[in-house]
């Protein structure tokens, strides 16, 4: 179940370049949250529903958890591979961890510092050879940092929600909030697209595998295995990206690019490693009580 989540999720950014020769990024980013909550429903979990006075941050989840970042993606792969989106989407741990401290009150670490200085020369080795392009490969990049900051914000949004009512409850919200919000680009994008079965079978994968399945996967897995080795999904997803975006898409990585994913994903490791320290305790002792 690890590998079908970091499978899934990894194979997204290629499932999108897919979708993109022949559809507008419009119709992407409005079919996957809407696909995605298709998916979800069938879940009882899902269908649990939230208090009123946490509608406003389902709505705030809503923008910057989903409908910001998944406009930003597809916007972004028409100008860069989907292996380098994929690479700097692993910059979500450091992002979540920058905005949870300036906007939330989280308490940060020295090491934790360490972590963000480091994921930051991570990005710049990544990101570097393609801004290198100028234009629009810069644009690119630049959107695809901003859908991994808003997921910063909406990570710790979500964990007091999710906390409260469990994970595919309050996703499915978001994903209604998002659908209807993304409603006005995605018609907007079928004017500007034409039919395709190798899109349509992209978007299945992305909506209904990437945002539906894969996430109860990893829900699932956190309850099976526990949330240590399930936060090993996180760590996998852009090798997955890499891996597939060279081998089936033939794009060409250069060496500094793998550096800086190594980089990285180092540097998330550091800003995350109090709390898998956190994690291991709390799966041991939960181990021992059974």
């Amino acid at each position: 179940m690890l590998l079908t989540a970091a499978g899934i999720w990894g194979s997204s950014f290629l499932f999108m370049d897919v979708a993109l020769e022949s559809e507008h990024p419009g119709l992407i980013t409005w079919l996957r949250p809407t696909l995605g909550l298709f998916a979800l429903i069938w879940f009882p979990s899902a269908r649990r529903p939230v208090e009123p006075s946490d509608r406003w941050s389902i709505v705030l989840l809503g923008i910057t958890w989903v409908a910001f970042p998944f406009t930003m993606f597809p916007l972004a792969q028409q100008w860069i591979d989907s292996s380098i989106t994929g690479m700097l989407n692993s910059a979500m741990p450091i992002m979540t961890l920058v905005i949870g401290t300036l906007g939330f009150g989280v308490l940060i670490k020295r090491i934790q510092i360490l972590g963000i200085l480091v994921g930051i020369v991570g990005i710049l080795f990544i990101g570097l050879p393609t801004v290198s392009g100028g234009g629009t490969n810069a644009l690119g990049v630049l959107f695809v940092v901003l859908a991994v900051t808003s997921y910063g914000v909406g990570v710790n949004v979500a964990g007091p929600l999710q906390r409260k009512y469990g994970s595919l409850a309050v996703l499915s919200k978001v994903l209604i909030v998002a659908s209807i919000l993304t409603m006005p680009f995605g018609i907007y994008g079928i004017t500007e697209s034409t039919w395709s079965m190798k899109a349509f079978g992209a978007n299945l994968a992305v909506g209904l595998g990437g945002t539906g399945i894969a996430y109860a996967a990893a829900t699932t897995l956190v309850g099976s295995v526990g949330a240590v080795r399930a936060s090993i999904v996180t760590y996998l997803i852009p090798v997955m990206a890499a891996l597939l975006g060279v081998f089936v898409l033939d794009e060409k990585l250069s060496f500094w690019e793998l550096f800086g994913v190594v980089v990285l994903l180092g540097g998330a490791w550091l800003t995350t490693r109090t709390e898998i320290k956190s994690l291991f305790k709390s799966d041991i002792e939960k181990n021992d009580n059974t």
